[in-house]
């Protein structure tokens, strides 16, 4: 099956060679999304306000390939610090409902400054 790379409106274009947004058939991926906003800088603040902008990034990615955050299947979340993990699943439940994704979250090396980067997986119904 042949895969459409998607560059969502309002999220900054990769400078590395990878796509934010590939769909498959039915099956949508989403690159791992960090805390940057629409001109590529990173927000501003700790864990809550970086899982929010995170979020925010992989919801635009989603949407742009015609799916809603209830339609993501599968969440896979890297976290600089594992002591982080109760701030990042609270904002994480301002996003997702019950049934919620499948979901692995896990502790990462990640570039400096930047405390989490979350990738989705959803489906087109």
């Amino acid at each position: 099956m042949p895969r459409q790379a998607l560059q969502p409106e309002n999220l900054p274009v990769p400078k590395p060679p990878y796509s934010p947004v590939v769909v498959s058939g039915d099956a949508i991926y989403t690159a791992g999304q960090t805390g940057v906003d629409g001109d590529g800088n990173l927000v501003e603040g700790g864990i809550a306000e970086q899982t929010r902008q995170t979020l925010e990034n992989v919801r635009m990615c989603v949407e742009a390939a015609g799916c809603t955050l209830d339609d993501v299947v599968k969440v896979n979340a890297y976290l600089a610090d594992l002591a982080d993990f109760p701030a990042y699943n609270e904002v994480y439940l301002e996003f997702f409902s019950a049934p919620y994704p499948a979901r692995t979250s896990v502790q990462a090396g990640l570039p400096a400054g930047v405390l989490i980067e979350i990738e989705a997986m959803a489906r087109r119904l």
